[in-house]
């Protein structure tokens, strides 16, 4: 008499399915000693039965007027619980991969992020990994993760969206580098890296429209500027212009 699932969650609420013979005029199904919150009895061959609350693993038994059937095993599977993320953030386009760690996770069957959900691939019992769907628009949302013993959240994940560069101030200065500039613009916040020249340059994020970013030396003429976050990155061609020291 096997039953499809044969695992729900330990709140009970499952909708399970048992097949078999006989089974007719059903008048009880029992999860170990306590009875289903409902049963339906589909046809001959089918009944289907809401699991109780309940732990363990537990004996499932069909009742009808000619007796009651062997038991059947029932896994009874409590709530997962996620300990964290590999990534906490990632481009607003989503694809990203990132790996979620806890217990109770071999069941998993999809990951919610925000109102959009993917399913993930099980890599144990205490990790599954999964990719990020395309978030809605920039910013936190939280993290579910549902398993056959229920929904767990409590972990957030943020969508960022590509940086922009609106203006660079000033815009000049020497080969030797060591310029003080304020790059503005939008996105700017989550900033990894920032080059001048294709040389790594010192950054500070002041807040999401604001950097502040000294010069590395250069070669005299216009350099690229490019600012880049975890959605990628934004240049400003010939957005700055080093000028070499007078030689007499």
């Amino acid at each position: 008499m096997p039953i499809s699932p044969n695992q729900g969650s330990t709140g009970g609420g499952t909708l399970v399915t048992i097949t078999g013979t006989n089974l007719s005029n059903t008048s009880s199904v029992k999860f170990g000693s306590k009875s289903a919150t409902s049963v339906t009895n589909v046809s001959p061959t089918q009944v289907t039965a809401v699991s109780p609350s309940g732990t363990g693993t537990v004996g499932v038994t069909v009742t009808t007027p000619g007796g009651t059937s062997s038991p059947v095993s029932f896994f009874y599977v409590g709530a997962p619980f996620k300990a964290a993320l590999s990534a906490t953030s990632g481009p607003l386009a989503g694809t990203n991969t990132i790996t979620i760690s806890g217990t109770g996770l071999s069941t998993a069957t999809s990951v919610t992020f925000g109102a959009n959900s993917a399913t993930p691939t099980v890599i144990s019992d205490s990790s599954i990994s999964v990719v990020v769907p395309a978030g809605a628009a920039a910013g936190a949302v939280s993290v579910s993760v549902t398993t056959a013993g229920g929904t767990n959240n409590g972990f957030s994940y943020t969508y960022i969206d590509l940086p922009a560069i609106t203006t660079i101030s000033p815009d000049t200065g020497p080969t030797s580098g060591g310029t003080a500039i304020t790059i503005t613009g939008t996105n700017l916040g989550s900033t990894e890296s920032v080059t001048v020249g294709g040389a790594t340059a010192p950054f500070s994020p002041i807040n999401a429209t604001t950097l502040s970013v000294v010069t590395p030396p250069g070669t005299a003429g216009a350099a690229d500027v490019v600012v880049t976050n975890p959605a990628g990155s934004d240049t400003e061609i010939g957005g700055f212009d080093y000028v070499a020291g007078p030689g007499i």
